[in-house]
């Protein structure tokens, strides 16, 4: 893949929420080709530290730490019209958070984007807006009808099945952070059309990977796997057979990186990303693999569902495979494996080994 300055734009490249989890592996990867990045992060995420200091430690003076939030729009003014491009990560990222405090949600998600989109339109070159939005912008699928199989729930339609939810869904935004991430998301395709900022917007299904503090919130791959290595019982909201397509984020960072380089021909466009049909399995399907992993049974404790949540998600990669030019994603069980390596070094909890016994519950 191309490395070095597009078409000759030395410019740095910013990354909002570059010290998070997909905003980290962008920045290591744009770091290590030669570029000159920003990493503009609040650092209010446990953990994010630590992926700053691995940055800074991996690349040392390519990396320009901005600590400042999004919704500062002076900050963020300076920060984008000092890029070439924005891969714009940065956001308040749980549902249950949102509806705690709808008033941030909408600050940090929709003002904070607007930010960024404005600065952009103030540049004299303004540089490309990739925007990272959710699989959440298509609602709960209420509409569509499933059967229940042994990994999870599967669609009857059988386009759907075969290949999953295309772009073509409608939108129906549900929860206060589907309604601001939706939100943003249209804000950038708009100044796309309407003031010709080249920008893009990937809808996002379930990253998983390397740099991953994951919580119950958010991030469920890694955070059942560390709940795993530590002995400890998982909280699963619904039955355990809602399925996602979980898509490691090497292969995410190569979706983002190929879209920025190719924004002149896809600006104003939008493309789910996930692990695709191949990748789709549901959440007891991968318990079920985290316990061959760390060789002892997970405990598990069932609640009732969560607002918005879907029975089923899987992104048809077909347009972004094509437009693109991707290679098939990784597999998921490797996937996971790696992952649990890694957080078995970053945690120093020994694979196969719980470090507390964990609680009998009964479901």
């Amino acid at each position: 893949m191309t490395s070095g300055p597009l078409n000759g734009d030395e410019r740095p490249i910013l990354v909002t929420g570059g010290a998070g989890f997909i905003g980290s592996n962008i920045a290591h990867r744009l770091a290590g080709e030669g570029h000159r990045v920003i990493v503009y992060d609040a650092l209010v995420r446990e953990g994010v530290k630590r992926n700053l200091e691995w940055l800074k430690a991996n690349h040392g003076d390519r990396i320009d730490v901005r600590i400042a939030d999004i919704r500062d729009e002076g900050a963020m003014t300076a920060a984008v019209l000092a890029s070439q491009a924005v891969f714009h990560m940065a956001a308040q990222v749980a549902v249950t958070t949102s509806l705690v405090d709808p008033r941030a949600d909408f600050a940090i998600n929709i003002a904070g984007t607007l930010n960024v989109l404005e600065a952009a339109r103030q540049s004299e070159a303004p540089p490309a807006v990739i925007f990272a939005s959710t699989n959440k912008v298509y609602g709960d699928l209420a509409d569509l009808t499933f059967d229940e199989t042994a990994n999870g729930y599967q669609p009857v339609d059988p386009l759907v099945n075969a290949y999953g939810i295309s772009e073509a869904r409608p939108l129906d935004f549900h929860t206060p952070y589907g309604c601001s991430k939706g939100a943003a998301d249209q804000y950038v395709l708009d100044y796309a059309r309407s003031y010709g900022i080249p920008g893009a917007v990937l809808r996002m299904s379930c990253i998983y990977g390397e740099r991953q503090m994951g919580t119950e919130d958010q991030g469920w791959v890694a955070h059942f796997l560390i709940r795993a290595l530590e002995g400890r019982s998982i909280d699963i909201y619904g039955d355990g057979h809602q399925v996602r397509d979980i898509l490691e984020v090497s292969d995410a960072v190569d979706t983002y990186l190929a879209l920025w380089r190719q924004i002149d021909q896809h600006s104003g466009r939008v493309f789910n990303l996930g692990g695709g049909p191949d990748n789709a399995v549901s959440l007891r399907t991968v318990l079920a693999e985290i316990e061959a992993i760390v060789g002892h049974p997970i405990d598990l404790r069932f609640g009732d569902w969560r607002a918005g949540d879907q029975r089923y998600f899987v992104a048809d990669r077909r347009a972004a495979d094509a437009a693109l030019g991707l290679e098939r994603p990784a597999d998921w069980r490797s996937g996971l494996r790696r992952l649990a390596a890694w957080l078995s070094a970053e945690r120093d909890l020994p694979l196969g080994t719980a470090t507390q016994p964990a609680m009998k519950v009964a479901v």
